[in-house]
């Protein structure tokens, strides 16, 4: 072992040690394109540190390769070792140390292979094994669906009309998978409300009682705009609907013209 594994090793074992007295956290996965995307969500991430949530960010470098601090994770496709240094992690490693993925971003390609169950990128296998893990995996809505990359080469800032229609599909197959959306600039506040229901989920567990019957799950398998349009008020502002639920486009519009934020529960 040469002297800088040893520091590191060190390091590790003190950091450990002194994490291991201190009550544990929640903490999150950003993951962004490029290693610029973060900078609008620095008032978000100091939204998240005041509640006492943390945060890891994971710099993609392509479609297949990206940076988590200082070890370079690789995806060569489904079935291959996905790793470039003895530390880094595979994709479908990362979930496992997360309360939850956040993803400001989604495109058409990444979306698709969500939506279909396919692997091959980052976020997509990230996606399905937080999925498979039942970790919450939160994706922002008002996005383009086209690449920050391809919006640069192409100097186009949103899809042609057939493609967004395919793009709007797919989201709607990510949200029955159990996949939640939220405004990219709402991403914090939706990441402080879901922390704060599961600590008070576990306070409840705690005490023998029972969430109020107004925060359970709507039994509705398909909402829609004449059904939201139909209801009189929704508690707390929010919409609680089981995992497979599905909420229509127009829906989902007349939700946001309301303020009423759309969870899903298991």
């Amino acid at each position: 072992m040469d002297v800088r594994q040893m520091i590191e090793s060190i390091t590790r074992e003190l950091l450990q040690s002194m994490n291991g007295s201190q009550e544990k956290r929640p903490k999150w996965l950003f993951i962004f394109c490029d290693s610029t995307a973060h900078e609008p969500f620095a008032d978000q991430f100091i939204a998240l540190q005041n509640h006492g949530i943390c945060h890891d960010i994971l710099f993609l470098d392509g479609e297949t390769s990206s940076w988590l601090g200082m070890h370079r994770i690789e995806c060569g496709g489904a079935g291959k070792i996905i790793a470039t240094d003895e530390y880094a992690p595979a994709p479908l490693e990362l979930p496992k140390e997360y309360d939850g993925i956040a993803i400001p971003e989604i495109d058409l390609d990444n979306a698709a292979r969500v939506a279909t169950g396919l692997k091959g990128t980052i976020k997509a296998e990230i996606i399905f094994s937080a999925l498979v893990l039942g970790k919450p995996v939160l994706v922002g809505e008002d996005v383009p669906g086209i690449k920050r990359a391809d919006r640069r080469c192409l100097r186009t800032l949103s899809l042609p009309g057939p493609y967004r229609t395919l793009f709007l599909r797919h989201l709607d197959g990510m949200r029955e998978l159990g996949v939640e959306f939220a405004a990219q600039n709402g991403m914090a506040d939706a990441i402080i409300r879901k922390q704060e229901d599961v600590q008070r989920e576990v306070v409840l567990a705690g005490s023998g009682e029972h969430a109020p019957q107004s925060r359970q799950p709507v039994a509705a398998k398909l909402v829609t705009a004449d059904w939201v349009q139909s209801q009189a008020d929704f508690p707390d502002q929010m919409l609680i609907l089981r995992h497979g639920a599905i909420v229509s486009p127009l829906a989902m519009d007349v939700l946001k013209e309301k303020g009423i934020v759309v969870r899903y529960v298991r």
